[in-house]
């Protein structure tokens, strides 16, 4: 396993995942590769308190995104609401920092995340418990810079990652 000093890294990628997709599993792939993270936790949540309501239900939302990285042991898909009676992120990174107090923590997101991130509950406490990892998607790049957020935290513990892209979105998806 590869180490940072005697810390193994966890990532964590949270959302509806209303369908999970291959541009999850490519920010998951990428996040792996270049930041040599351990293993990664899908964190799915009931509900997006910014969108209206889900496509899937819970369970098959779930069981989607068990489909699609069945072949990446080292994601796992886990449901915490009902654990951590919270579906606040900075929650769940509590939860998980607790549980696993030896790991270094990275919390991955998609850049049109980062444009509304200022709006998360306890938003800049994030950036203080793990690095945050915001991986750049096709037409969000200049909101996502010129967020809020992004000129917070950007040397703070929030890295803007440029890799090949997936054009594709669970709202595309859900139109189809």
């Amino acid at each position: 396993m590869v180490k940072l000093g005697n810390k193994k890294k966890i990532g964590i990628l949270g959302g509806t995942f209303d369908p999970p997709h291959k541009g999850h599993l490519q920010i998951s792939i990428e996040a792996k590769k270049k930041y040599k993270i351990n293993s990664i936790i899908w964190a799915v949540t009931k509900k997006n308190p910014f969108k209206k309501k889900s496509l899937f239900t819970l369970k098959k939302r779930i069981l989607l995104a068990k489909n699609l990285t069945y072949k990446k042991k080292y994601i796992s898909v886990r449901f915490y609401e009902d654990k951590i009676n919270s579906n606040k992120t900075i929650d769940l990174i509590n939860f998980i920092k607790q549980k696993y107090n030896n790991y270094k923590l990275y919390y991955l997101m998609g850049a049109d995340s980062l444009i509304s991130f200022h709006k998360w509950h306890k938003w800049k406490s994030i950036s203080s418990k793990c690095n945050i990892l915001v991986f750049d998607r096709t037409n969000y790049k200049s909101k996502s810079l010129n967020s809020l957020a992004f000129k917070k935290l950007k040397n703070k513990g929030l890295k803007f990652i440029n890799f090949k892209k997936v054009n594709i979105s669970s709202s595309k998806l859900r139109k189809i």
